[in-house]
């Protein structure tokens, strides 16, 4: 069973409100999802967010850095197939990586995809090769990469509500992206903003904290943000160590953790990790 904080509402898709349904208890983790981050067709250990010295993960699970190994280790170890698969490539502009994607479903791997969505061509792109795919869970647009509130609106109208998933990129606890776009807003007013164009998935990540250990600095937003908007999916991550940061993030209301470098380093194991996801 899932640890559960406090009690509350569970959620689901209802066209494009969101009603009772499916999503979990709030306060309940309900799903771990692995980071996984991949530059020039490997896994690579990112580190606060500074891409240019990212070097590929070395891993107690595995050998070898490449994807699919990485995957299929992070499933028979571990029980984990759900991936946040950040394609850095595709991030910076590059063509998404079609084919590896393609290669994780094949392998069992359930993805939610950063590909770098900025516009509404590539959000196109996206919702395409997720209809035909049932393993797409999510298609990510982030605040990285999206120029502003106009183009989300857009990509919003194209992506179906129920896999659409914004992501709030923070950097020391601030807003990364086109930020000038959104009128340097604070990040609840950015997530508020978000959440009135009919998104209900939101990612809250510090890039800041990424691979560093230092727990998880996003949990004072998480915890303000479920209460404002009880009704979405949270999830969070960046610095998470052990079982009782995980613990944390049930009690600010989370609903998944997203998680890389305590898998690898070996300090989650395959029972814990069960006994916060269902």
């Amino acid at each position: 069973m899932p640890f559960c904080g406090k009690k509350g509402g569970v959620w689901g898709d209802a066209e494009r409100g969101w009603s009772k349904g499916s999503l979990g208890a709030i306060g309940c983790i309900v799903k771990i999802l692995a980071a996984v981050d991949v530059a020039k067709g490997v896994v690579v250990r990112g580190i606060a967010g500074h891409r240019e010295t990212y070097a590929p993960l070395v891993s107690q699970l595995v050998a070898g850095s490449g994807p699919n190994d990485i995957a299929q280790a992070l499933a028979e170890q571990l029980d984990i197939r759900d991936l946040y698969l950040a394609d850095l490539d595709a991030i910076a502009g590059d063509e998404p990586d079609w084919s590896l994607y393609e290669r994780l479903l094949a392998g069992g791997a359930r993805l939610s995809i950063d590909a770098g969505i900025g516009d509404a061509v590539r959000a196109q792109e996206l919702r395409d090769f997720a209809a035909r795919f049932d393993g797409v869970d999510a298609v990510i647009v982030g605040l990285e990469s999206i120029a502003n509130p106009e183009q989300l609106r857009q990509v919003a109208a194209i992506v179906p509500p129920q896999q659409l998933v914004f992501s709030l990129d923070l950097k020391d606890g601030r807003p990364f992206g086109a930020t000038d776009a959104w009128h340097d807003a604070d990040p609840v007013t950015i997530a508020s903003e978000v959440v009135e164009l009919g998104i209900r998935r939101l990612i809250v990540l510090d890039l800041a904290a990424v691979g560093v250990d230092g727990g998880c600095p996003t949990l004072p937003l998480c915890r303000d943000l479920r209460s404002r908007f009880p009704e979405i999916e949270i999830t969070t991550g960046g610095g998470l160590r052990d079982k009782a940061d995980l613990r944390g993030l049930a009690d600010a209301g989370c609903n998944a953790a997203l998680i890389a470098s305590s898998l690898h380093d070996g300090r989650l194991s395959r029972e814990e990790l069960a006994s916060f996801a269902s």
